[in-house]
């Protein structure tokens, strides 16, 4: 079960220098050779051949992870990392709330804290990896798929380590800028398999920081694709996690929610489940951005299995799941329907888990709630769909910079509509709820807080 990162208490320094290098103070250490992972002995093919019909993504994907300019497990740093990692992401705040039961009053503000909320296992793995590299290779240059996390903050401080990011022109990354001998991380998303290729060729050192749960999912569309199922992946097409699991899986389609879901069900079933589809021709254009080369609608939905981007709502993807299930038990009968439909649980536990904190904190008595996390995090997203349908006050923010100046904030709704508002602090005592996405650091929601009390300590003026 993935477990929520628990942070000791160490006050946030800003006065390191002296005691780090000039890499955004990371600590300085001796330079130690690179490690290496076991070599499989077998010649890795090439981006000029590899990803095409009979190209074996996992195969190319196993033998990778077992050559020397690959790795997954760290640099032998954990103990240095971490230490920085909690002087720059705990939060005194946060740790006084979970001693009191993840509730504790500051004046006129009493606030619940989600039992489950932020940073998750496999996000404080990533940054821990990322971290650690730039300590195995203090001199050459690193490079980074795509952000590590949505998180504003960690990728702020990933930038400041010269970790850049690959550009990317008219929505394609450019490898060009790419050297034989440079340090490329795969963020936590996970890489597209084109990608690996590409990097494999350059002889770059890779150091792959996906979440385990996410190549979890790989593994599923694998056996989708082993069994000539095509893959129904629930999630956003433009998302660099779907982008990765579409890149393992055969044929995909992927439907964002129930309602693409309900299209895709009633075309296979003529029409029949709600009248939503029509023609190959409209199937084809509504979907051109979410289904694999050469996909066609008549023959490759006779055969089908489930997989999910990790940090979609749990309830949703289950209920995709069923839907499919029964559309492929109308279709070709109960008796065959495991010919049809295959499932495998890919439900991320983290994810899982604050979800189900948040529908507990929303039941609770509060005035409003806060949920704290990228705007282009998919996983806050679901935290911030759960509280605006239980109709409480819900302000999304990607930082403490959306609150103010006064008793004003910038917030997104759940279906990203921007939205300012002024007075949205009730006066007088007040009880607010909080969670976070899991990629948003404790430090983060104390910045947060802290601005909540600067205006109710106004307000008491």
């Amino acid at each position: 079960m993935a477990t929520t990162l628990q942070f000791c208490s160490l006050c946030t320094r800003t006065d390191t220098a002296s005691r780090h290098n000039n890499r955004a103070g990371v600590l300085s250490l001796r330079r130690r050779q690179p490690v290496n992972v076991r070599s499989s002995g077998q010649e890795l093919p090439s981006s000029a051949v590899a990803v095409g019909a009979e190209f074996d993504a996992k195969q190319f994907r196993h033998n990778l992870m077992r050559s020397d300019k690959y790795n997954r497990r760290g640099f032998g740093h954990k103990e240095e990392t971490t230490e920085l990692m909690n002087q720059q992401y705990a939060s005194d705040i946060i740790k006084k709330l979970k001693e009191n039961g993840y509730e504790y009053t500051w004046g006129n503000v009493t606030v619940k804290l989600a039992e489950a909320y932020g940073f998750c296992w496999g996000v404080e793995r990533a940054v821990q990896i990322a971290y650690e590299a730039r300590k195995q290779f203090p001199d050459e240059k690193i490079w980074i798929t795509s952000e590590i996390l949505h998180s504003p903050s960690i990728n702020k401080r990933l930038e400041d380590m010269e970790v850049k990011n690959i550009p990317v022109e008219e929505g394609k990354k450019q490898f060009d800028v790419v050297n034989k001998g440079d340090v490329v991380v795969l963020p936590a998303f996970g890489a597209a398999v084109e990608e690996m290729v590409t990097l494999n060729d350059k002889n770059v050192q890779i150091v792959d920081t996906t979440c385990p749960w996410v190549s979890k999912v790989w593994t599923t569309v694998e056996k989708h694709k082993k069994g000539d199922y095509t893959s129904i992946i629930h999630g956003k097409y433009s998302h660099e996690e779907p982008v990765a699991t579409a890149s393992f899986a055969g044929k995909y389609v992927i439907v964002k929610d129930m309602k693409e879901a309900e299209y895709v069900c009633d075309y296979i079933l003529g029409g029949e489940l709600n009248g939503s589809s029509s023609t190959k021709e409209a199937f084809l254009e509504k979907f051109k951005k979410s289904v694999s080369k050469g996909f066609d609608p008549d023959v490759d939905l006779v055969k089908v299995g489930i997989a999910n981007q990790t940090t979609m709502l749990k309830g949703e993807t289950e209920e995709i799941g069923k839907l499919v299930e029964k559309t492929m038990m109308r279709k070709f009968g109960v008796e065959n329907v495991n010919e049809h439909f295959i499932s495998f649980n890919t439900i991320c536990h983290a994810a899982q888990e604050r979800q189900d904190a948040v529908h507990k904190l929303v039941g609770e008595k509060i005035d409003l709630i806060l949920v704290v996390g990228g705007w282009n995090s998919s996983n806050t997203l679901s935290l911030q769909v759960i509280a605006e349908d239980r109709g409480i006050p819900s302000y999304w923010i990607d930082s403490e910079k959306r609150i103010g100046p006064g008793n004003k904030i910038a917030y997104k709704l759940m279906h990203g509509e921007l939205v300012e508002k002024e007075n949205w602090l009730p006066k007088g005592q007040i009880t607010i709820g909080v969670t976070a996405g899991a990629s948003t650091p404790d430090k983060a929601i104390e910045d947060v807080l802290k601005k909540v009390f600067e205006i109710k300590r106004e307000e008491a003026l």
